[in-house]
């Protein structure tokens, strides 16, 4: 999979997250394109995998406090404090949802190197926990934004999952996509700031990739395992 190189400095940090974003974010991963598909299928085995990504995200995303919740406590950018507010009680309630898809899906499905694979989503979350604390002015507000923004993949995901579990999804309260780029715009107060946001918006994409590749190298796992 091909990933977006982009410049460290210069240009509309906005447009440069939201391009990121697009390129290299969780609705651009094959993985969750196949899961979306899977989802309409009515097998054990999409189920299965449904519910191996539920159970991770829950692991990555599921606690509080989260990304978000950190930088709010790191940030003194005025600008953003309208958007910290909305975006923590948003996210809130994604939290109680991811969890009610997770036990509705039921347990993680059995697969080869459990406990490596726990392990490394164990170290993933504390690699987001220690970015989004970050004293860098602008790193942790970077990673939060680009959450937000990358969240409606995995929203269209999770609610494929309730659909087929015969669950109403329930409507998102997050900040939406304008309001979130336009606080981008608003506290990329200097070149240092801008290399610190995307610096944490790499970041959080980067641990979200991973996340998915780990859950497609689990699918394939099953798949080899069930021949």
């Amino acid at each position: 999979m091909q990933h977006a190189q982009f410049p460290h400095i210069g240009g509309d940090i906005s447009s440069i997250i939201e391009t990121l974003v697009s390129v290299d974010g969780t609705a651009a991963h094959n993985h969750v394109h196949m899961l979306c598909v899977a989802a309409n299928d009515h097998g054990a085995r999409p189920l299965a995998s449904l519910a191996d990504a539920a159970h991770y995200l829950s692991l990555l995303h599921g606690r509080f406090p989260g990304v978000i919740d950190h930088a709010a406590t790191r940030s003194a950018d005025n600008a953003a404090r309208h958007w910290l507010v909305q975006a923590c009680e948003g996210f809130a309630d994604e939290r109680a949802y991811l969890t009610q898809l997770t036990v509705a899906l039921g347990p993680v499905p059995s697969t080869s190197g459990q406990n490596s694979c726990d392990s490394t989503v164990l170290q993933q979350r504390h690699a987001l926990e220690m970015l989004a604390q970050s004293d860098r002015r602008g790193c942790a507000m970077g990673a939060a934004l680009t959450l937000v923004l990358d969240w409606a993949g995995i929203r269209a995901l999770l609610d494929r999952a309730a659909i087929r579990l015969g669950i109403e999804p329930v409507q998102c309260n997050l900040p939406s996509q304008n309001d979130t780029l336009a606080v981008a715009r608003a506290i990329a107060v200097d070149d240092a700031a801008v290399r610190a946001m995307q610096f944490g918006a790499r970041q959080l994409l980067s641990q979200h990739r991973g996340l998915w590749d780990l859950m497609h190298a689990r699918s394939d796992i099953r798949a080899q395992e069930a021949c």
